[in-house]
């Protein structure tokens, strides 16, 4: 018998219908690459050291630049603003991977059991998707989750005695991985498994294919068994409720069911955790801002909004791929071709005032959650969940500064994600 409770976790409207065709058309004025040049180099260890510094010269001298992914697949770098933008809303390009026309050797390490879900689906499968977990991330539902955030950062904040304190390890990490397991149901003996796949799925070792093949597989095998338990035993929780949306209304497969509580907790953990620490980092390294927030000048949300456009959690948009021949910024892309959006260099083009300034006074019109029918669908509850932590951190060190020098902190290393490693502080 299905739980109750459960389908106010749910709009169960199903979608129709998709984009239609445009006519060719090509935007983005100045080119960047001639299309019969070879692929330069993008990828490297420069790349995960200075994103912005790259980015910045991509957009002056390759704003549309082709070259390949760490896996050996040829693909094309969008970098600036109006470019970006548009591509983010541009039906021509597909975010299912059976529009691809190259293959590289990590797109084909994820098992087709968690293929089906959000980021790889286009209209009218996105769409019926989506709506059936949407509201369970709407501002209004996201608020009622408040309490249990603050209790969870609270708890979190009592154990900070000892300094100096690792911030990300002391609260960026563990916070949202409470949140989006207790939002699920996911038991918490089992959360810091949950932390070791994910981070091994945004990790770029050599060898990063073959574990995160493993990790996928692992973390497919362990939702399937959750799935079968909440059958037999529902909750009062978001699972529970795609559950009943499956067995009761054949709203979604099987597979869909899986794949999507994988990408809620894939997707709903690493923004947040990295969106936290950027921010607290953000305002270490601006004195002046921090002092302005807890002097009730400037408001944490603002930090946030421009943390999204200084320093995003994101690096790059979710690979698309082309459905026909177009052109962008001078620059032909073949059908099937692979299209990356950075989101990171977009943010730092010359569409804002003094991109390069952290600047939270100025009116949020960044990318950082992406555009169009695919901004992030946990967008308010990471916004959420970065109020709380920077609020309860700042009201409770503060005089809180970093206990190393900038230059020593280490970034994770991946071209996808923006977060640090350690956040060391004294207070």
């Amino acid at each position: 018998m299905a739980h109750p409770r459960g389908k106010r976790f749910l709009a169960l409207e199903a979608g129709r219908g998709g984009p239609t065709r445009p006519e060719h058309r090509s935007y983005g004025s100045e080119p960047s690459m001639t299309p019969t040049s070879p692929p330069t180099p993008l990828f490297d260890n420069n790349l995960m050291s200075d994103p912005h510094g790259v980015y910045a010269r991509l957009r002056q001298v390759s704003p549309v630049h082709r070259t390949t992914t760490p896996d050996g697949a040829p693909v094309w770098v969008v970098t600036r603003y109006q470019d970006v933008r548009a591509a983010l809303t541009d039906p021509r390009l597909s975010l299912n991977k059976a529009n691809a026309r190259t293959v590289g050797r990590y797109q084909s390490s994820m098992p087709p059991e968690l293929d089906a879900h959000l980021v790889n689906m286009d209209p009218p499968d996105h769409t019926r998707l989506r709506r059936l977990v949407v509201k369970a991330f709407t501002a209004r539902h996201v608020e009622n989750l408040r309490p249990r955030i603050q209790a969870s950062t609270d708890e979190l904040l009592n154990a900070v005695t000892e300094q100096p304190a690792d911030l990300m390890r002391a609260l960026a990490n563990p916070l949202p991985m409470v949140v989006v397991c207790e939002l699920l149901g996911i038991p918490a003996q089992d959360r810091r498994d949950f932390r070791r796949w994910t981070n091994t799925l945004l990790g770029s070792a050599p060898d990063a294919a073959v574990e995160s093949r493993t990790a996928m597989r692992e973390m497919h095998h362990y939702l399937v068994g959750v799935i079968a338990a909440k059958r037999a035993r529902p909750t009062d929780d978001l699972l529970t409720a795609m559950i009943e949306a499956r067995d009761e209304r054949d709203s979604l497969s099987e597979s869909e069911l899986v794949a999507m509580a994988f990408l809620i907790l894939f997707a709903g953990y690493d923004n947040a955790v990295n969106l936290i620490g950027n921010a607290i980092l953000a305002l270490l390294l601006h004195p002046e801002a921090m002092t302005a927030v807890r002097d009730g000048h400037t408001s944490v949300r603002a930090v946030l909004e421009e943390t999204l456009r200084w320093n995003p959690p994101s690096t790059l948009g979710v690979r698309r791929f082309a459905l026909e021949d177009l052109t962008i910024g001078g620059v032909d892309i073949p059908a099937g071709g692979r299209v990356w959006v950075s989101l990171i260099s977009a943010n730092r083009d010359g569409q804002f005032e003094e991109p390069d300034r952290f600047r939270p006074e100025r009116t949020p019109a960044h990318l950082g959650f992406g555009h169009g029918i695919h901004h992030c669908l946990g967008a308010p509850l990471a916004r959420l969940e970065g109020e709380i932590a920077l609020t309860s951190l700042l009201k409770r060190f503060p005089d809180l500064r970093l206990a190393v020098p900038a230059r020593h902190l280490a970034w994770t290393p991946s071209f996808h994600r923006r977060g640090l490693m350690e956040l060391p502080v004294v207070w």
